[in-house]
């Protein structure tokens, strides 16, 4: 009797160990299937996508160059999807603005018939030239897909953040003394008022000036835009983007000699765009 206990036990664990080899082999390919078919799944929702001009990508990284109406820069954006149709932007941005006054002048004597320039161009009256870095956040809203490969993607943009002034003294070379044949540079002071606004200017004294002497103006930004790329694939970005800058400094930035500084400045812009989706 105990002989064929041991008999029925080892029948049944064979039998057992036969059911569970088919059932694991048969398992692991249904899941290497099921993978393969969540990945085609995927992948034809994102050509739909593509083919309706919804941009399906995860980030964005885009740099460009500003035209504003008081200066000129250069930025890089980077972008989160929330949703296909909604990101978070983080900018960065640097700038040169400059005061509608400013007249860039150049001295110049008469030698055999032709105009022989002494000195570097320089601006008349220029006290300091004024930087800025921008660092902002904001959101990006698809407002209308491209439709088509030769559409045209419409963006809508806002963001705010911090924005710092740099303020670089403007300096030029005078004679010194007042006629004779020797030179200097300097800057706006009280004391040296009348020589940088008098008749004996050289010149400017070009990028090399100013910088030991930079002052730091902190302030704030606000900015609202919209932007028309018509790149051909929604995994490149070639746009134009055009609108509005709102800054405001804790100080009054001091431009030019004689001019009222102002705290507050509005101005537009108009941008290229270049970039890619992943």
């Amino acid at each position: 009797m105990k002989r064929t206990g041991i008999t029925i036990f080892l029948l049944l664990c064979a039998f057992y160990l036969a059911a569970q080899v088919p059932s694991q082999s048969t398992h692991l390919p249904a899941t290497k299937t099921d993978k393969k078919t969540a990945k085609r799944s995927r992948m034809n929702n994102m050509l739909r996508m593509e083919e309706e001009g919804v941009p399906s990508y995860a980030k964005q990284s885009i740099f460009g160059f500003r035209f504003n109406n008081d200066g000129y820069g250069g930025f890089y954006e980077y972008a989160k999807m929330k949703t296909p149709y909604k990101a978070t932007i983080f900018q960065f941005e640097f700038n040169e603005k400059k005061h509608p006054k400013e007249d860039k002048q150049s001295n110049g004597s008469q030698l055999g018939g032709g105009l022989v320039i002494l000195g570097s161009p320089f601006v008349y009256g220029k006290k300091n030239i004024f930087y800025q870095f921008k660092m902002g956040i904001g959101q990006q809203i698809m407002i209308g897909g491209k439709g088509n490969k030769n559409g045209v993607a419409v963006y809508g943009l806002y963001s705010g953040g911090l924005s710092l002034g740099l303020l670089r003294p403007y300096y030029i070379e005078v004679e010194s003394p007042l006629g004779s044949s020797q030179t200097k540079r300097i800057k706006f002071s009280t004391a040296d008022s009348a020589e940088f606004m008098g008749p004996g200017i050289i010149g400017g004294t070009g990028l090399g000036t100013g910088w030991s002497d930079l002052k730091v103006i902190p302030g704030l930004h606000a900015k609202a835009a919209l932007r028309f790329d018509w790149a051909r694939f929604n995994t490149t970005i070639s746009a134009i983007e055009t609108g509005f800058n709102f800054e405001w400094y804790t100080k009054k930035i001091e431009q030019m000699v004689n001019v009222d500084p102002k705290s507050l400045f509005v101005n537009g812009y108009i941008a290229i765009c270049f970039g890619n989706r992943k």
